[in-house]
């Protein structure tokens, strides 16, 4: 038998951030639970079975502490919420949205927007050595950098260090205009754009040149001893076995490194293997390393981008 409930919001700035541009996520909440669920005024009118009703109510309630102060929800917040109740972690949600990691410099809160990059912020919080393998979206490089950021200003480390290998997708670096450095920049791009967020870009080549924050490709750091550096490898699925030791063995006194990448974006060689494939298999039982892998659900990017990826996903299934 088909019923239904109301739930009464409490003004319409509150109804505007759960409903969602075009009321998009209220189709996403559609889709989760099967209930239908339309916006009059204040009035969410929620019509489904009695399963329907109970879980799309469950669900809104879930996301109250956000939509409730008039800030807008995801379809991450969403699936997160949903995947929460399903698992029995409403305690996780909440520690979730109360662990403000920083703020930008425009003044917005940085916290993480599912379960695994909770566990992945725990776990570079507690480990000197965090891999974290997922694909494009999810997140891996900008928190890592959001939490270096944050622990270089409270002096925690005397340095920042950035660094990828310069693998060319499809292109070669010889035929780029410029020196080499001009050559690698675009390669450091989306490291810079996460120091940006935080640290006013005026002051970013004062830090650079004092050597607090280095930005290198990872063949700068070949013979060096990283001692109380917060270190960050980005792109590592293009390193080779050879560089990726490298780089693991720079690690020195006090200091905390994270290694990311997405093992289905290689660039490498069809007949190089991947050094941070090889990795995982090697350290994965190594004390004081963590592995955290991170999916398609824990995409926060544009929603096109979670459906593209579990797209590939089902095609590159054997």
């Amino acid at each position: 038998m088909v019923e239904a409930v109301t739930v009464e919001l409490p003004n319409a700035a509150s109804a505007i951030a759960l409903a969602g541009e075009r009321e998009e996520n209220l189709k996403i909440l559609a889709r989760q639970t099967g209930a239908t669920l339309v916006l009059h005024g204040l009035a969410l009118r929620i019509s489904g079975t009695d399963p329907q009703i109970e879980l799309a109510t469950r669900l809104v309630k879930a996301l109250e502490a956000v939509w409730g102060r008039g800030t807008v929800i995801s379809g991450v917040d969403i699936l997160t919420a949903r995947h929460a109740l399903d698992t029995q972690q409403q305690d996780e949600l909440h520690e979730l949205r109360q662990d403000v990691l920083a703020r930008t410099r425009r003044g917005e809160d940085i916290r993480a927007k599912t379960l695994q990059q909770r566990q992945y912020i725990q776990a570079v919080r507690t480990h000197d050595l965090t891999f974290c393998i997922g694909p494009a979206g999810t997140g891996k490089t900008f928190l890592a950098a959001v939490l270096a950021v944050q622990a270089v200003l409270a002096n925690q480390y005397e340095r920042l260090i950035l660094t990828r290998p310069a693998v060319e997708a499809g292109e070669k670096l010889g035929f780029l205009p410029g020196d080499l450095q001009q050559k690698i920049d675009p390669y450091l791009r989306p490291l810079y754009d996460a120091l940006y967020e935080f640290i006013d870009p005026e002051k970013i080549p004062s830090l650079m040149e004092r050597g607090v924050i280095e930005v290198a490709p990872i063949a700068y750091m070949r013979g060096r001893t990283l001692n109380n550096a917060f270190v960050i490898l980005d792109e590592a699925q293009n390193t080779t076995p050879a560089q990726m030791k490298m780089i693991l063995t720079r690690l020195g006194f006090r200091s905390r490194m994270v290694v990311t990448g997405d093992l289905t974006q290689t660039d490498l060689p069809q007949y190089q293997s991947s050094g941070l494939a090889i990795a995982q298999k090697i350290l994965q039982p190594v004390e004081g390393v963590a592995f955290c892998h991170l999916s398609k659900a824990d995409v926060v990017r544009h929603p096109l981008v979670q459906r593209i990826v579990a797209a590939y996903e089902q095609h590159e299934q054997p």
